[in-house]
C-alpha cells in the first residue's frame, strides 16, 4: 500500500537529508538525486509526529501523512494518476478508505 511512502526516509541517500530545530521539533528535508524534495515533516522524541508531505520528481504533492508519536493518525491523503486516495487512521489502524477520480466522483470505499 501507498502507505509505506514515508519509510522512504529512512533509506540511504546521495543527497543529504537536512536537519532544522523547531522548539520542541526537528523539521527533516529529504531530496531526490537532483536536490528536488522529496519528502519532509517532524520528529518529537525520535519519533515521526506532526504533517509530513511527500513530493514526486517534478515537485508535485504525492502524499499527506500525519503522526502523534510515532503512530499514524487522523486523515491520510495520496494522490496517483488523477485520482485521491484518503485514508483515515484511528489507533494507528486503517479505519477507512476512500478513493475519488479525478472528476471528484467516489469510486471506492472501504472499511476494514
Amino acid at each position: 500500500m501507498t502507505a509505506l511512502v514515508f519509510t522512504g526516509a529512512l533509506f540511504a541517500q546521495d543527497v543529504k537529508p537536512e536537519f532544522e530545530e523547531q522548539g520542541d521539533l526537528i523539521k527533516g528535508t529529504f531530496f531526490y538525486e537532483d536536490g528536488a524534495v522529496k519528502q519532509k515533516g517532524t520528529y518529537k522524541d525520535g519519533k515521526l509526529h506532526g504533517k509530513w508531505v511527500a513530493y514526486d520528481k517534478t515537485g508535485a504533492k504525492t502524499a499527506v501523512a500525519q503522526y502523534a508519536n510515532g503512530e499514524k493518525t487522523g486523515k491520510w491523503f495520496f494522490w496517483n494518476n488523477g485520482n485521491l486516495t484518503e485514508v483515515d487512521y484511528t489507533n494507528n489502524t486503517i479505519a477507512e478508505v476512500t478513493t475519488w477520480d479525478n472528476s471528484k466522483t467516489l469510486v471506492v470505499r472501504d472499511r476494514p
